[in-house]
């Protein structure tokens, strides 16, 4: 029997409504006890030295002074490795060496965040719409050793809104659920009759709300800002209208519907609405939706080019409200990696996305934490397990017997965020050398011990 005992630690578990200073007690991957500090007996004997990825045997882990959680959960990244059988260095096409990210150094990057479960968007070229492509990402995670990744099937064949795909196949090999992300469903028959497909079987839909006929074209947030660069706006109203829709058809159709990164006041409201009228909808924001606004783009760097674009300040605060308020029920990076070379190519030509996992817990604590929005313990819940009851996965606890899923953290630990340092092959980090407060410190998934800290 494999034995690792935390303990001393401040136990934050949302779930059983725990928080506490106690021990916790791993048994053969799985929560065997949790109880106050010097509660649980003898520690166990011995004191192993087992390297990260291994599993540790009778080793005892002093977390005086940090915080001890259920491992994060992230429900949406973009690992840009293709879902297409490997030959050597090469995927189908595509050098594995050329990828701004694969699935192996995005859940690298993912237990360097304290993310123990990631899910990972179809638009990869390409697209993940068909059973044998779920499998395949599935393998992959699995060889990593490192955080389960849980892939994301397509809505429609190929990402092309033309028809919906075949949901029920890819639920059968393993996805936890449907987006078309990185694009709307424009077509309003199709989108609904994935909803129902998706209702019938039990599955959520993930939708990045977006309408492209009000947002054509756009490169940043239509305001102000379109005049000082002289670059085309994605105006609010684009992802209103299609916050609208989805919340609408998901009360027609019954089907949970989980809308990705809110940006604006007028979708939080929609979201307010649908939510007190009994709509089976639930939503999610990123840290830098959180935590920066437009005006950063002034310097015109793509590093701070996404989609949705970087809105205004009273948007920040209307979805720094809606979280607070539970409007918004989960954190997300939205973490999207990309080469050096594509992100030089000028904010009009650059692609969207920047990368987030091992910058997300600082940012959440800048933007959340310090000014009081929440506190540790509605932090964690946004982290773990409403992410983990959107998709009804088994994770986002340290109740006994769940899967020992964890990640300790230090709250007050001063650093720089430094992307040279980071797992991710990319670089793209809006954050970059910000002066932040918190810091991972371990994690690990089923009890093994993924990622230390070694600074």
């Amino acid at each position: 029997m494999n034995r690792l005992m935390l303990t001393g630690g401040r136990i934050i578990d949302p779930a059983t409504g725990r928080d506490e200073t106690g021990d916790l007690l791993i048994e053969d991957g799985r929560i065997a006890r949790v109880g106050p500090a010097g509660k649980l007996g003898p520690a166990p004997p011995g004191q192993s030295t087992a390297p990260p990825g291994q599993s540790p045997t009778d080793r005892t882990i002093d977390c005086r002074g940090r915080i001890v959680s259920p491992g994060f959960i992230d429900l949406h990244v973009h690992f840009r490795e293709p879902p297409v059988a490997r030959a050597a260095s090469r995927v189908g096409g595509a050098d594995l060496a050329a990828l701004p990210e694969t699935i192996e150094t995005g859940a690298a990057s993912a237990v360097g965040g304290g993310f123990t479960t990631v899910c990972a968007m179809p638009n990869t070229d390409p697209p993940m719409d068909s059973a044998e492509a779920v499998a395949y990402y599935i393998r992959r995670g699995r060889e990593t050793g490192l955080a389960r990744v849980l892939p994301i099937g397509a809505m429609t064949r190929g990402r092309a809104g033309r028809e919906p795909a075949d949901l029920a196949a890819m639920k059968a090999a393993g996805a936890v659920v449907f987006s078309d992300d990185g694009s709307d469903v424009a077509d309003a028959n199709v989108f609904e009759a994935v909803l129902r497909r998706a209702a019938e079987i039990g599955a959520v839909a993930t939708c990045h709300c977006e309408a492209p006929r009000l947002a054509a074209g756009g490169i940043i947030n239509d305001g102000p800002m379109t005049l000082a660069l002289g670059l085309p706006g994605i105006p609010a109203e684009a992802e209103e209208a299609a916050v609208e829709r989805a919340c609408r058809l998901a009360a027609e159709t019954g089907c949970r519907v989980h809308v990705a990164h809110v940006s604006t006041a007028g979708a939080v409201e929609s979201l307010r609405r649908a939510k007190s009228a009994g709509a089976p909808v639930t939503a999610e924001a990123t840290p830098h939706h959180l935590a920066l606004t437009h005006e950063a783009l002034r310097g015109r760097e793509s590093v701070f080019k996404v989609n949705p674009p970087l809105r205004s300040a009273s948007d920040v605060a209307a979805v720094i409200q809606g979280v607070r308020d539970g409007t918004i029920d989960c954190l997300a990076t939205d973490h999207a990696p990309h080469t050096a070379s594509a992100k030089a190519k000028g904010l009009a030509e650059a692609p969207f996305g920047m990368i987030g996992l091992e910058s997300a817990l600082p940012v959440y604590v800048r933007a959340l934490i310090e000014p009081g929005i929440l506190d540790w313990p509605d932090l964690v819940a946004r982290l773990t397990i409403n992410p983990a009851r959107v998709l009804g996965l088994p994770y986002g606890t340290l109740a006994v017997g769940a899967p020992a899923d964890v990640t300790v953290l230090d709250a007050e630990e001063r650093w720089t965020i430094d992307p040279a340092q980071f797992a991710s092959r990319a670089r793209n980090c809006p954050f970059a050398g910000w002066k932040v407060h918190g810091r991972v410190k371990r994690t690990l998934v089923g009890g093994r011990i993924v990622y230390e800290d070694k600074s």
